[in-house]
């Protein structure tokens, strides 16, 4: 992705916003391009390259009453998911390893590890990669390349870093592009909890173009009563996309926050929900 890329990307997530505070006044494509400062051909012609659709179509996807449908939906997705029917779904569960720290580097901050990082472009922003040699240890979406390493240092205040690109980013780097049927065994090295580590991996099978919610997770874990705690754990998520924490969603079906931007949660619910349905 190029400057220019990251530039309409943001524009395109300026649009989406725009089009979910407004969408009872029904705004007109002249609207949404002026909101974004462009001509409306030129703003047609960049929304439909990146979403595959039109902004006004875009719209049903990214509605309360569709996010309301796939909640509806969701028990049976996740049954047609364990049971390994389904072939329009991502079965991330299936290529995704996680292993968790152990205590001792849990408890040492990642001292004695040597962390990988490097920095990519993706359909949904610029990203950060970290791994360590057992795997990917952090993903993060990030504009600002020294807010990204900070913020990467902060998670392993003891560990050595070096700037480079790494073979163990390739295969997660595939996965991160929805369009990428090509994919590889990724593998997490995740630094967390138990309760964290199970609340991660239940998210692994939320399929691509469903949603679920914090009390469903506490219930897939068996803990029903722990929601609140389920929504600690989802919004503590250290991989970002590859660890679906923004197909979670609130009851009442409101996207609700995301720690890697709000508007970038439903872009990708947006967009996944339309590239399933086709």
């Amino acid at each position: 992705m190029t400057i220019q890329q990251e530039v309409d990307f943001q524009r395109i997530a300026k649009a989406i916003h725009f089009l979910q505070e407004n969408f009872r006044t029904q705004p007109t494509l002249g609207q949404i391009a002026s909101h974004v400062y462009m001509s409306e051909a030129h703003f047609q012609r960049m929304f439909t390259s990146w979403a595959g659709t039109s902004p006004k179509k875009f719209l049903q996807y990214i509605s309360l009453n569709h996010a309301k449908s796939l909640l509806k939906e969701n028990n049976i997705a996740e049954t047609t998911f364990q049971l390994g029917l389904s072939s329009s779904s991502r079965l991330h569960e299936l290529f995704i390893n996680i292993e968790g720290m152990t205590p001792a580097e849990y408890k040492n901050e990642g001292a004695k590890l040597l962390i990988s990082y490097y920095y990519y472009e993706t359909l949904f922003g610029p990203i950060i990669i970290a791994s360590t040699s057992k795997g990917i240890c952090h993903i993060a979406y990030e504009e600002d390349k020294d807010s990204a390493f900070k913020t990467l240092q902060k998670r392993f205040p003891n560990a050595s870093f070096i700037q480079q690109i790494d073979l163990i980013h390739e295969n997660a780097l595939k996965a991160l592009n929805p369009h990428n049927n090509d994919i590889g065994q990724v593998k997490l090295h995740l630094k967390g909890t138990a309760f964290q580590l199970k609340v991660w991996e239940a998210l692994l099978k939320i399929p691509m173009g469903n949603l679920s919610t914090y009390g469903s997770i506490a219930a897939q874990i068996g803990n029903p009563k722990a929601s609140r705690a389920v929504g600690t754990a989802v919004g503590s998520n250290p991989i970002a996309y590859l660890i679906p924490c923004h197909r979670v969603i609130q009851n009442s079906g409101i996207f609700g926050g995301y720690r890697w931007d709000p508007k970038r949660k439903t872009a990708m619910i947006g967009w996944e929900s339309l590239h399933t349905a086709i």
